[in-house]
């Protein structure tokens, strides 16, 4: 080290007026331990950190860039859009507006998000759906050129309000293939009064296929024994869907 020279975790514990100019030329990764916000949410957990200190661990910025670490630029979020619940608000393009955010941490930012917005949106107010349509309508946005085949399980309770849903399979093309006990199992546990399955066709085309058909009937005979109603079994298509139920093989 040059005569002179501070060490890294020196000036972090530096007192004096230039301490913050020099915590913003320094990476994060060169911060004593105590100080950055991974290591600080590892010992003592998420709740202690503050919003801009979340912020900066999606970010992932360890390097300074030019001049602005990943704290910088989640204080930058904050001030520009007015808080975390403001920013729920804004799509990744607009999150890009600020310096030293890009599609790939804008990306990371919305998704965490929208994480957050799934989980506490059940415990506000239940979606209660009233037909097959308005079922297929809530989901074909989500679902609409999805490259991988999705089957997924929506659990109900007596008053066909949402209580979860549950993905069985994803990816290959046959993944509406799915066993009784892979479906069953989370409306048990949830104690779900009917059940909604619903699967994405990629191919744009909701028609049912004869592996379609067969493993619903196998679904539906499994239910009846153990007493959970089968409401339909829906697949999407783009913008249009079918309703087994509604063509009476339910």
């Amino acid at each position: 080290m040059l005569p002179g020279a501070m060490p890294a975790e020196s000036a972090l514990q530096d007192n004096g007026e230039n301490m913050s100019e020099i915590r913003s030329q320094l990476g994060i990764k060169d911060w004593s331990e105590q100080d950055r916000p991974r290591e600080r949410l590892l010992r003592f957990g998420a709740m202690s950190l503050t919003d801009s200190e979340l912020l900066a661990i999606l970010l992932r910025t360890g390097d300074a860039t030019t001049g602005r670490n990943a704290l910088d630029i989640a204080r930058d979020l904050l001030n520009h859009f007015g808080g975390l619940r403001q920013m729920s608000t804004r799509d990744s393009q607009e999150l890009c507006a600020i310096r030293g955010v890009g599609q790939v941490k804008a990306s990371q930012m919305a998704a965490a998000i929208e994480i957050g917005r799934r989980l506490e949106a059940p415990d506000i107010d239940r979606i209660a759906f009233g037909s097959s349509t308005e079922v297929a309508q809530y989901y074909i946005p989500r679902f609409r050129d999805h490259r991988k085949e999705v089957f997924i399980v929506l659990l109900l309770d007596a008053r066909n309000r949402l209580i979860n849903e549950v993905t069985v399979s994803e990816g290959s093309l046959t993944a509406s293939i799915v066993h009784p006990r892979e479906v069953y199992k989370p409306a048990i546990l949830e104690s779900a009064a009917s059940v909604i399955f619903m699967h994405n066709h990629p191919s744009g085309d909701p028609t049912p296929s004869q592996d379609d058909l067969k493993v619903t009937r196998q679904l539906v005979e499994a239910g009846r024994m153990i007493d959970i109603r089968v409401l339909d079994h829906i697949i999407l298509g783009n913008t249009d869907f079918t309703s087994l139920a509604g063509k009476g093989l339910i």
